[in-house]
């Protein structure tokens, strides 16, 4: 590795953070580029710790009636 090549990735290191991490992915291969991607999307999703919003009856019930309403149109 050059010595200019290294120093970038270097800064690169250094940019880095767990709130904001890059990464390197090689791109010598779409396919595989893309794959890699799409796997470091998939991780950041499951790191959100995603759910659906809890409600209580009443409003399940209220939210069943709209639907039923918006079906009739």
């Amino acid at each position: 590795m050059r010595s200019s090549a290294l120093l970038q990735f270097m800064s690169f290191l250094v940019a880095s953070t767990r709130h904001a991490p890059w990464f390197v992915v090689p791109a010598d291969g779409k396919e595989n580029a893309r794959l890699i991607v799409s796997q470091i999307v998939l991780d950041a999703f499951d790191d959100l710790n995603l759910a659906y919003p809890e409600t209580s009856a009443a409003r399940r019930a209220e939210l069943l009636e709209i639907r039923k309403q918006l079906e009739k149109e």
